[in-house]
């Protein structure tokens, strides 16, 4: 599955929870599945979204907080694993689509194909951790993700996509905050 069928599917389950995009073509993928206000779509700082959901998962402890983070991003801030174990938001679902690539810059290789990056999000005590992957599992495991009490990981194998990128996020950086405040 490439990652955009993955992200609409993602997204089909989503009701009030906020949503935090990694930069680049998870975010573009989000934007043009189901743009709404309560998502927060990265347009810059690589391996940051984690960060900024970890602390909107503190911030506001009533509504779930489900961060879209990609195999790239989350190797640029690896460290986050441990944060997210350590404070244990328990409405936080960190979902990390793995396609073994730094996509949105020309497709370079990460070396997440040699790593397990669902085992170290154990390894630092992440509560429920969670693989998908193949069409029919990566909502329901996305679900029952939702539905458990956090932190939760889930790990998604997807595929590049080969027949082009999904259009560029068309709203300036202060209008995404701006309306993500008010939602």
């Amino acid at each position: 599955m490439i990652m955009r069928d993955a992200i609409a599917g993602l997204l089909s389950a989503v009701k009030d929870e906020y949503v935090v995009c990694a930069n680049g073509f998870i975010s573009r993928d989000a934007f043009n599945a189901k743009d709404r206000p309560r998502n927060f779509y990265m347009l810059g700082s690589m391996g940051q979204a984690s960060s900024i959901g970890l602390g909107l998962a503190v911030a506001d402890p009533r509504k779930k907080v489900v961060v879209l983070d990609g195999d790239g991003n989350l190797l640029m801030n690896l460290g986050i694993l441990a944060m997210i174990a350590k404070i244990s938001p328990k409405n936080l679902v960190h979902v990390v689509l793995d396609n073994e690539c730094y996509d949105s810059t020309g497709g370079q290789p990460t070396i997440s194909s040699s790593i397990d990056l669902a085992g170290a999000a154990l390894g630092c005590g992440i509560k429920n951790v969670m693989k998908a992957g193949g069409t029919a599992d990566i909502p329901a495991a996305f679900r029952e993700c939702l539905a458990k009490e956090g932190p939760g990981f889930l790990l998604i194998k997807v595929g590049r996509d080969p027949a082009g990128k999904a259009p560029r996020v068309d709203i300036a950086p202060p209008q995404i905050a701006g309306r993500f405040k008010k939602a």
